[in-house]
């Protein structure tokens, strides 16, 4: 070196390592500054001169100096000679040249602050290299990669938002050729750049973010083939380098890459479709989360351009993985909502998955369909089959799921009711159904869906917070359009809240009480019952007891507890102490148990639809469709059906709230209806009136008004149809506490000359009113109704038969076909039995009547045998008869005079030839059953009739009578569980035999054995349907029974085999029948028993000696088998500890002993027939 002279631009000094620092800074700012005003030149010479300088700038001196500002200037400096010699550089000792780079490189890190005093020469020194290019005379040194990844890596570490876009546009013009320019980019590279285009650095690192899409732009087609070969490493050879960031962000990337620049991943997004049949499930999840987003983006083209890669990626919708189905369902609502060119597509895959095993699955498409009503209600309304998939999870087994299905719909309706006329076709045609479905739900058995039903009821279907001529325009239009079920529905609702109401407004007069044991008592058994109106009744308990303790304690919230139970409350006055009493309650959070409970209490007996203005407004509502009004049409209604459905509806809300009608002009404007010439007006308003009447009779109130009332009412009777003159009778015993016998003497005159007239339908109304009189008032003219009873009723009308033969083969019409004589006997047979039910204790003219009516059964429905009655005719004569059996036997004193016989004919019905007959028969069982035990019931004897329905062929039919079945065993379970629960069910345990479902076995065993059919008990055939027909029954009272004990009805049906036939006891071959039965009972408990445990039930087994006779040795153990040896129980071991078939086998010593420990060693002496009644 020191041969060589150095030559320094003119104005320049030496500078080397003994200049101090200061001085040497000086001076290369002169050297800086005039490089920076030399051009680029190809003169050889000036070259030549300049080169030693070039050299000597770059000595280990300068480059590694302590001082910052020395190193920038060298840096310049090199910056300058570098675009003075270009294209060729002085330096080229590749050692040299890669540490003069990575200088340069540390150098560029000065860019991070654009308020350093010295960032214009960090500027200048990017914007000299950007220029030239300069990086690019580094392709051909091995250690070309270690630069660049210096490079690339501080360029996206010092980006920051301070930097304006021309130090962005220079730092992409030096990192875009060493790219595009390359003959290679190394996976190393690659990840710098690609790592910065995916979390976390597309979150936190914006502005490196924004750099890396740009490079990745710009320089997509070099880039491409490397990208491309990345990953065919990662996802088809399953290879990568370990030390990638990115090989785990593979998914990520692809999302991102897609984004930037779709172009770099035509060859990529194909390998995909492999990466989705992979047999490792996180794999196929992380395809299918990527693929999901990107085919569901808005704007996206990528199910259009793929279509194989889409039909793999539907493919996953049926994934044996519950967690991708689940992930493919959640992003259906993008679909729908940005791709209506694929909710075809999408709605086949829900059609599948709506019906999934899993239900987070299920789940799932209704949240994805009802988010996706939300954002875009178009969307989901104009498809009917997205709109029936919810429709089908309203019934689904899993509560979650169905409430959000319902919840859905009733969006879907809510949003409908506020622009009718706004919507697509198909959201019509859904709300046809949407409010039956959702009503429907009250049918559903969990006590959370009935609270949801009665939720939405006043929030979505007839929203509460409308003014009050909206509101019940759009009640009026709700009841107006809803199916039967859904009308059924609707008015349980307001049945159970009416019931819920009521029981607290008990509770607050209890309250009230002066303190005693006895009123402690009450408000305890009152807190149960109210608990069982709350979803986990149990821990609801404990909520009701602090509210009952906190009315009790709070004048305030007693008095606002009142007055939302005040029947005259109005609907704002109920909102507001509702809002009130939650106040009351603590903060509305989940956490808070206590509010949580008692608001959904509050929810039920809230009136928050109906008050005073309610039913004015209704009723003037009801007047305008009933006169074919602008209503109708503003409504969109039926105009034949309008009005009686509005009537209707006032009909059930009379029920329900009887003291918003107590009102002049609402009285004076529903009789004002009476003078309108449509048949179903009088009958629905006097129903109307007899509840206002039975609130408070009208001739207290508005004494005026009952007199026209009166005239209407005998005007009814004496020229109106059956119903009128019925509803006629009703009412005005209802709405008369004065002059009763004055009144009603008139009314039986007019009866009298009705029924001694012509046999018209004058004289059908006659018998149908003279059977609600008798009832209404069995005491006031006994001797004239008997008398007239006796001779036009049964003498005249059911002991003759005036018409002649009528012709005619079909076994069944409906009523309207049937000539008015039958008509008139069936409704004869309906007015003795109204008759007895109002004389209750006339056991002589009971036992008269039973014989009469078990007389027309035995003989087909053709009492006189004279043939004249078509089969349609005998057969509803028949089924009258049975009926009126049934209704007179619910009615305890008069019910109790039929004998066995007649029992036992009664019962065939079920078997009736006519299934019209079977149907409607069963039907009445069901009705007579299921009315408030154990009071007004019929009694246990005829839950014993259902086994008979284990005969029926009929499918269908078959089913109906397991649910009502079902319905009538669960009514007596909750009762009995009621008693326990209040404390009375020791002090009647002895009667708990009468109401326990159990003991139905004893008369289905009875009935069986005089079933005609029945002949013999060697019959295998006929044993093996009995069998069937056992355990028609016996299934619910086994499988679905907390409390069953096999050695209850194990030692049940020994005493049974140990009695004899209470009818024909000398009969051998019926009691052989008898105890045959018996054999099949116990086979069957004793092989369709999962639980042996020694337990006894609730109550001793009793066997009722009307129907079984006691054997005259109280010891006496029937152990023989009396079926058939193909139909023998084998004997074994039961594995779970019992013994299969004791009794059966013929073990004595075991039957005894079970036997005993059930209670006694001797049967119970069999009690009377008795009613089930306390």
């Amino acid at each position: 070196m020191a041969l060589v002279t150095i030559t320094y631009p003119p104005g320049c000094k030496e500078i080397n390592e003994d200049v101090g620092t200061d001085e040497l800074v000086r001076r290369l700012k002169q050297l800086a500054n005039s490089f920076q005003q030399m051009v680029q030149t190809e003169d050889e010479k000036i070259l030549s001169i300049y080169t030693p300088l070039a050299l000597h700038i770059t000595d280990e001196y300068f480059i590694n100096n302590n001082s910052r500002d020395v190193q920038l200037l060298v840096a310049c400096c090199i910056a300058d000679i570098l675009r003075i010699f270009a294209p060729d550089a002085p330096y080229k000792e590749p050692q040299q040249i890669k540490s003069i780079f990575m200088f340069l490189i540390k150098q560029l890190g000065g860019l991070r602050d654009p308020k350093d005093p010295a960032f214009k020469r960090y500027f200048y020194l990017l914007e000299n290299l950007s220029y030239v290019k300069s990086f690019n005379m580094c392709f051909d040194l091995e250690e070309f990669n270690d630069i660049c990844v210096a490079l690339f890596t501080l360029m996206f570490k010092i980006v920051n938002d301070e930097h304006s876009g021309k130090v962005k546009n220079f730092i992409l013009d030096i990192l875009t050729p060493l790219i595009t320019d390359s003959d290679y980019v190394s996976n190393e590279l690659l990840d710098i750049i690609l790592q910065n285009i995916v979390e976390p650095a597309k979150s936190q690192r914006k502005h490196a973010h924004d750099l890396a899409k740009e490079l990745v732009n710009k320089t997509s087609d070099s880039l491409e083939p490397y990208i491309q070969q990345f990953f065919n490493q990662v996802l088809i050879l399953g290879k990568a380098d370990d030390r990638l960031f990115i090989k785990n962000k593979v998914y990520d990337l692809i999302y991102e890459l897609n984004h930037i620049c779709p172009s770099v991943l035509l060859a990529v997004l194909p390998q995909l479709e492999f990466k989705l049949k992979s047999t490792v499930e996180s794999e196929r999840m992380g395809s299918v989360s990527l693929l999901a987003r990107m085919f569901s983006e808005p704007n996206s083209k990528l199910a259009v351009k793929h279509r194989a890669l889409w039909q793999a990626f539907l493919g996953r919708f049926n994934d044996i993985s519950v967690d991708i189905r689940t992930k493919c369902v959640q992003h259906t609502m993008h679909f729908l909502t940005n791709h209506p060119e694929l909710v075809d597509d999408i709605t086949e895959t829900l059609k599948l998955r709506q019906h999934d095993s899993e239900e987070s699955v299920r789940y799932e498409v209704v949240i994805a369909i009802v988010s996706t009503a939300k954002k875009d209600f178009d969307v989901v309304s104009k498809s009917e089959d997205l709109l029936n998939f919810v429709k089908e999870r309203t019934l689904d087994k899993k509560l979650k799921i169905r409430k959000e299905a319902m919840l859905g719909l009733a969006i879907i309706y809510h949003k409908h009711l506020s622009n009718p006329h706004g919507v697509p076709e198909a959201t019509k045609n859904a709300v046809k159904w949407i409010k039956d479905k959702i009503l429907h739900g009250y049918y559903m058995p969990g006590i959370e869906d009935r609270l949801l039903v009665e939720r939405l009821l006043v929030t979505r279907l007839v929203p509460y917070n409308l003014e009050t001529e909206d509101r019940m325009k759009k009640l009026f239009f709700l009841f107006s359009t809803i199916d039967e079920n859904a009308s059924k529905a609707f008015i349980e609702i307001q049945k159970h809240q009416m019931q819920v109401r009521r029981s607290v407004s008990e509770l607050i007069n209890l309250q009230k009480m002066p303190p005693s044991e006895e009123r402690n008592k009450a408000i305890t058994l009152k807190n149960n019952s109210l608990s069982k109106f709350l979803p986990e009744p149990v821990k609801g308990l404990e909520f009701i007891k602090k509210l009952s303790q906190h009315m009790a304690t709070d004048d305030n919230m007693l008095r606002l507890m009142e007055k939302l139970c005040d029947p005259g409350v109005s609907c704002k006055e109920s909102y507001e102490a509702t809002n009130m009493i939650l106040k009351k309650l603590g903060s509305p959070i989940m956490t808070n148990l206590y509010y949580n409970t008692v608001k959904m209490l509050l929810e039920r007996i809230s009136s928050l639809l109906i008050d005073r203005d309610a039913i004015k407004a209704l009723l003037s509502i009801v007047i305008d469709a009933l006169g074919d009004g602008n209503v109708i049409t503003e409504l969109g209604l039926d105009p034949d059906t309008a009005g009686e459905k509005g009537l209707r509806l006032l009909y059930v809300l009379s029920f329900v709230f009887p003291r918003h009608f107590m009102y002049r002009d609402i009285i004076r404007d529903l009789m004002r209806n009476l003078s309108i010439d449509k048949e179903f007006i009088g009958p629905l308003v006097l129903n109307i009136l007899s509840f206002i009447g039975k609130n408070k009779p009208i001739n207290e109130m508005f004494p005026d008004l009952h007199n026209s009332l009166k005239e209407v009412c005998i005007s009814f009777i004496k020229t109106g149809t059956p119903k009128q003159g019925k509803q006629a009778i009703k009412c005005l015993y209802l709405n008369t506490t004065e002059n009763k016998e004055e009144v009603f003497s008139g009314v039986l005159d007019i009866l009298k000359a009705n029924l001694n007239g012509e046999k018209n339908k004058i004289f059908l109304t006659a018998i149908v009113t003279l059977g609600h009189f008798a009832y209404f008032l069995p005491d006031k003219f006994p001797a004239h109704i008997k008398n007239l009873v006796a001779r036009k009723i049964v003498k005249e009308l059911v002991m003759q038969d005036m018409t002649p033969a009528r012709g005619g083969t079909e076994e069944w019409c409906t009523y309207d076909e049937l000539c008015l004589e039958t008509r008139c006997k069936l409704e004869g047979f309906k007015m003795m039995a109204r008759w007895l039910l109002g004389l209750k204790t006339d056991e002589v003219t009971a036992q008269k009547t039973f014989r009469m009516l078990n007389a027309i059964i035995e003989n087909g429905g053709d009492l006189l045998e004279g043939q004249k009655p078509n089969p349609a005719e005998k057969a509803w004569l028949r089924l009258g008869a049975g009926c009126a059996m049934l209704k007179i036997c619910e009615q305890k004193g008069v019910g109790d005079q039929f004998t066995n016989e007649q029992f036992y004919v009664l019962s065939r019905l079920a078997m009736d030839s006519v299934p019209q007959v079977r149907e409607k028969f069963i039907g009445k069982l069901h009705k007579g059953l299921n009315k408030m035990i154990p009071a007004k019931c019929l009694p246990m004897d005829f839950m014993g009739i259902y086994t008979l329905a284990g005969f029926e062929q009929d499918k269908r039919l078959k089913r109906i009578a397991k649910d009502y079945m079902n319905a009538d065993i669960n009514r007596r379970r909750d009762y009995v569980k009621t008693l326990l629960m209040t404390g009375n069910g020791e002090s009647t345990g002895s009667d708990l035999s009468y109401i326990l479902p159990d003991y139905m076995l004893v008369f289905a065993v009875a009935i069986i054995t005089h079933d005609p059919n029945y002949t013999s008990h060697l019959d295998v055939e006929h044993l093996k349907r009995i069998r069937q027909a056992l355990w028609f029954i016996l299934e619910p009272l086994m499988t679905k029974n907390e409390n069953y004990s096999f050695v209850f009805y194990q030692d049940m049906i020994q005493k049974m085999k140990n009695h004899r036939d209470a009818v024909n006891p000398e009969d051998e071959c019926v009691n052989f029948k008898m105890w045959a039965v018996c054999d099949l009972a116990i086979g069957i408990i004793t092989t369709r028993s999962t639980n042996f445990e020694r337990k006894s039930l609730l109550a001793e087994p009793k066997i009722p000696s009307t129907y079984f006779k006691e054997p005259d040795n109280p010891k006496h153990m029937n152990l023989q088998l009396y079926v058939p040896s193909e139909l023998e129980v084998e004997r074994s071991s039961n594995k779970k500890g019992g013994l299969h078939s004791s009794l059966v086998a013929g073990d004595e010593a075991e039957a005894k002993s079970d036997s005993v420990e059930n209670g006694s060693s001797e049967p119970e002496p069999g009690p009377p027939r008795k009613r089930g009644r306390m």
